[in-house]
């Protein structure tokens, strides 16, 4: 029968077995801290950018542009704001949401762009506006119109369509 190893070559086989464990106890500890950390971040992104999609007509005779919000959450519309182009040239004057008789702009919105009715723009709403002679550039049959979506400075969407 071989003899028993002394009991120093015991001690330290078991010392790599030990550090390897701390090692991966380590590893599992800071990746749950992260992926907690993110899980917060990711949480506070999607509070802060509304989930809604929108459909856009544009009518080149009346130059009147119709929003539709057709799913996804409410959106108050005191925090929104919209970027119009034409052609990919935006528009001089953009329009102050909500509003009624702005710069650019003939007569007032319907819908929640008008400062008179609820602010908050629900599924199955509809708003409309129309750009006066004196915003740049006009829009013609054609055209491609452009409106970007923006609450509290995060885009929402971003919309095209051709002027009829």
């Amino acid at each position: 029968m071989p003899a028993d190893p002394p009991l120093e070559s015991r001690t330290r086989a078991v010392a790599p077995i030990v550090g390897l464990l701390a090692l991966l106890a380590l590893t599992v500890v800071l990746a749950a801290t992260v992926a907690v950390g993110m899980g917060f971040a990711g949480g506070a992104l999607l509070e802060s950018s509304p989930n809604a999609a929108f459909d856009l007509e544009a009518d080149a005779d009346r130059s009147e542009l119709t929003l539709e919000h057709v799913g996804g959450e409410s959106i108050n519309v005191t925090n929104l704001e919209l970027e119009i182009a034409v052609n990919g040239d935006r528009l001089e004057h953009q329009p102050p949401v909500p509003f009624v008789g702005a710069h650019g702009y003939r007569g007032a919105p319907s819908g929640p762009f008008n400062p008179e009715t609820d602010p908050e723009w629900r599924v199955g709403e509809t708003a409309t506006l129309r750009v006066a002679g004196t915003n740049d550039p006009a829009i013609q049959s054609g055209d491609t119109v452009s409106v970007m979506v923006v609450v509290d400075g995060t885009t929402v969407t971003k919309l095209k369509t051709t002027a009829n």
